[in-house]
């Protein structure tokens, strides 16, 4: 059996679930960290009180930090490569 031949077998119902599920678990974690990066990078304009608490610097360098994660995750639950070996 080709490699080809075994990539395009059928996906259990099992399977399927796993990868919906793990999916929309990327999506959504993805949404919070980028959210969490954009909260960060703007604290100043939030007007929390946090702003002053923390270094202007320090805050910049953990949201882009969250925003770059936030996006792999959204990237990685749109590829759903959950399954495949590495």
């Amino acid at each position: 059996m080709a490699l080809e031949e075994f990539e395009r077998d059928p996906i259990s119902e099992r399977d399927r679930g796993f990868i919906r599920m793990r999916s929309m678990m990327d999506y959504g974690m993805g949404i919070l960290w980028a959210g969490m990066g954009i909260f960060m990078l703007f604290i100043e304009k939030f007007n929390t009180g946090l702003e002053a608490r923390f270094g202007d610097s320090s805050m910049k360098v953990f949201g882009g930090i969250c925003l770059l994660y936030g996006a792999f995750r959204v990237y990685r639950g749109y590829k759903k490569n959950y399954l495949r070996e590495r």
